[in-house]
């Protein structure tokens, strides 16, 4: 591993670096390692933090300060297309991969890089928000975990009921017309934090975490993302409806989903919660989109119950 840069816009916890990972396939990808151990004696174990589309891992640096505290260590990823990590097409304002699967080799990498990291072998737990849900979701059926927690899980993609079936179509005609790496319909090359306002915005309905996230963007517009390509949108739309069809995963599981969700499909959640035995799914009302950038009430809140919720499930797994 090579160190990589990690902003001081991340606001994150003392003893925060960052390493250049390349994975199976030749991408170079970054990871962020916020480590808990010689704070508090040895960590409890590590969270697996997997951000969202358009996502990089300043973002998450306050959340680590929580997870350090609590005594865990935290790693996040820049996933390819994304933040600093290698991007696919010629305008790198476009979200793009070229199959889902292909996250999976960035997750492989991750799960190296940490164990090297550690100094010990240490349970494993993963938080998946939005984008990051759909990854962690296909992660949680292949890596060595002991609890999950979603935050607005990317299982569905909120269409209107008249557009889905078009998004379907146009998609899957995108690439053997040429199209695969355009804009998908309504979206643009400017990251949405900076293109919209803060009144009645998607992500959050507090005014000083939209400012962090903005102030992350306008120091380094390097980490700026657009919206996706169409490739990407039916990529996506493919492996959601087959993750959907899949059973649950044996593992415990606590998802995070606001009451005024926007932008991931919040039947699909539903949908899913009701499959998976003994998993629990808490809606703050009101909150919007990014549970881990909302208000200090509902921030506290999930931070309180994930750590709980990890401090239980590596306890039972260390017998």
């Amino acid at each position: 591993m090579q160190e990589a840069p990690l902003y001081e816009e991340a606001d994150g916890p003392e003893g925060g670096r960052a390493f250049w990972l390349t994975c199976a396939d030749g991408v170079r990808v970054r990871m962020a390692w916020w480590p808990a151990e010689g704070a508090k004696g040895a960590a409890k174990g590590t969270v697996l933090f997997f951000p969202g589309r358009t996502e990089y891992v300043e973002k998450y640096g306050r959340a680590a300060r929580e997870y350090v505290a609590a005594g865990w260590n935290m790693a996040a990823m820049d996933w390819r297309g994304q933040g600093l990590a290698d991007r696919a097409l010629p305008d790198p304002a476009t979200g793009h991969v070229s199959e889902f699967d292909d996250y999976q080799r960035d997750v492989d990498a991750m799960v190296a890089a940490v164990r090297e990291l550690e100094s010990s072998p240490l349970p494993h737990v993963m938080i998946g928000h939005s984008m990051g849900g759909c990854i962690g979701l296909r992660a949680a059926h292949r890596i060595e975990l002991v609890a999950a927690a979603f935050s607005a899980p990317m299982w569905g993609i909120r269409f209107h009921p008249v557009v889905r079936p078009a998004a379907w179509v146009l998609s899957t005609l995108s690439r053997p017309l040429g199209m695969g790496g355009r804009f998908a319909p309504g979206t643009v090359p400017e990251t949405y934090a900076l293109a919209a306002e803060f009144e009645n915005n998607m992500l959050t309905r507090d005014e000083e975490m939209w400012h962090y996230m903005r102030a992350q963007l306008l120091a380094h517009p390097e980490l700026s993302l657009g919206g996706p390509s169409l490739h990407w949108l039916n990529r996506a739309l493919v492996e959601m409806r087959a993750l959907l069809r899949m059973p649950a995963p044996d593992l415990p599981c606590l998802t995070y989903l606001g009451g005024n969700e926007r932008i991931v499909d919040p039947g699909a959640v539903h949908r899913r919660m009701a499959s998976w035995p003994g998993a629990e799914l808490v809606q703050p009302e009101g909150a919007e989109h990014e549970i881990l950038m909302e208000t200090p009430e509902v921030r506290a809140d999930f931070f309180a119950r994930t750590i709980g919720f990890f401090n239980t499930h590596a306890k039972a797994v260390a017998g």
